[in-house]
């Protein structure tokens, strides 16, 4: 074989490799494009009423995960955080409603901001009774189809 066959085939194969690895790349616009599944992701709250959450250095945020029943109990399970203490109760969900049931949190004292978004955060899940989904964003709506928190999608792994 020449010299020139081989650096003409290690060229094309480079090149094919390049460019394939280019066709599966995907810009942030495709993944809006997408809607995440209600259940078993990560959402954190990023409003509440129209304003935005704050988050304390130290503290969790507050977020909740919507995990499927299991075949053995066949409660659907919610945890997560208020953005100071853990936040687990049921919920039940159809294609357009959603409620929280039960809900409970630990009791850890709370500073001042974080102490009424916790408050402000249960009071909305108990008013909650529709959600949607756009691309990364989840909307919890309330009995008069007003957006009551927005959360985003966050991929933990």
């Amino acid at each position: 074989m020449k010299p020139t066959q081989v650096m003409t085939g290690a060229a094309v194969m480079s090149a094919a490799l390049t460019l394939g690895g280019c066709a599966g790349a995907q810009s942030p616009d495709d993944n809006h494009a997408v809607d995440e599944p209600l259940e078993n992701t990560y959402w954190k709250l990023v409003t509440l009423d129209d304003q935005p959450t704050p988050v304390v250095d130290g503290k969790r945020e507050a977020h909740f995960v919507l995990h499927t029943p299991d075949a053995s109990t066949k409660n659907s399970r919610v945890a997560g955080s208020t953005g100071c203490n853990r936040l687990m109760g049921e919920y039940h969900h159809d294609e357009h409603e959603l409620s929280f049931d039960r809900l409970a949190t630990t009791r850890m004292a709370c500073p001042g901001e974080v102490a009424t978004l916790e408050r402000d955060f249960l009071a909305t899940l108990n008013d909650v009774s529709g959600w949607q989904i756009d691309g990364k964003t989840l909307t919890l709506i309330d009995e008069q189809g007003v957006s009551r928190a927005r959360l985003e999608a966050v991929h933990l792994y």
